[in-house]
């Protein structure tokens, strides 16, 4: 047998119970005073299961989700299934570019020369570590994503996307590839 609510108790469930709003296409939620259907009377057990029968057999569809949009100005992110093989290392990590120490300028030219590179040897994913600067929000960090989205790389670049832990965490990105092709 279930203990009663304490007086506490009680007052913290019609607080909760109140607040409580169903999901869209569920039914309504009991009222905070109603008790439970297992503490029902026996009387009113069929109604109960009666209602439960009389539910919508299909719930009512729901909207799509708006697209996220991209945390950074540049490509688009790349795909979910694509993003987990690179962080699964089952679409390997084909060449690592690390920008730390380099200059603005000098940083920019390193990635575009890195890209055209690994493009051109067919790579599909490639690591770019920019660092995360000295309060989280490094030049190189910021910028990577916009060098990439330039007109001439977007013919290389299928998407990026932020590294995991172990491969840099937020001071690196994946950089999808795009299929090089023949001819």
């Amino acid at each position: 047998m279930k203990r009663p609510l304490r007086p506490d108790e009680q007052k913290l469930w019609s607080v909760v119970a109140a607040t409580v709003h169903p999901l869209p296409g569920r039914a309504t939620p009991r009222p905070a005073d109603k008790p439970p259907p297992e503490t029902l009377p026996a009387e009113d057990m069929p109604i109960a299961k009666t209602r439960a029968r009389q539910a919508p057999a299909q719930a009512p569809a729901v909207p799509a989700k708006p697209k996220a949009p991209t945390p950074w100005p540049g490509p688009e992110l790349i795909e979910p299934n694509r993003h987990h093989r690179i962080v699964r290392e089952r679409d390997p990590i084909a060449a690592r570019l690390d920008l730390h120490g380099l200059t603005y300028d000098t940083a920019r030219s390193a990635l575009e020369a890195f890209l055209h590179r690994a493009w051109d040897e067919g790579h599909r994913s490639v690591l770019v570590i920019t660092g995360k600067g000295n309060r989280g929000d490094g030049a190189l960090r910021r910028a990577a994503p916009e060098w990439l989205a330039a007109p001439h790389l977007r013919a290389m670049v299928a998407g990026i996307s932020e590294a995991h832990r172990r491969h840099g965490g937020g001071g690196a990105l994946y950089v999808a590839l795009k299929r090089k092709p023949r001819g």
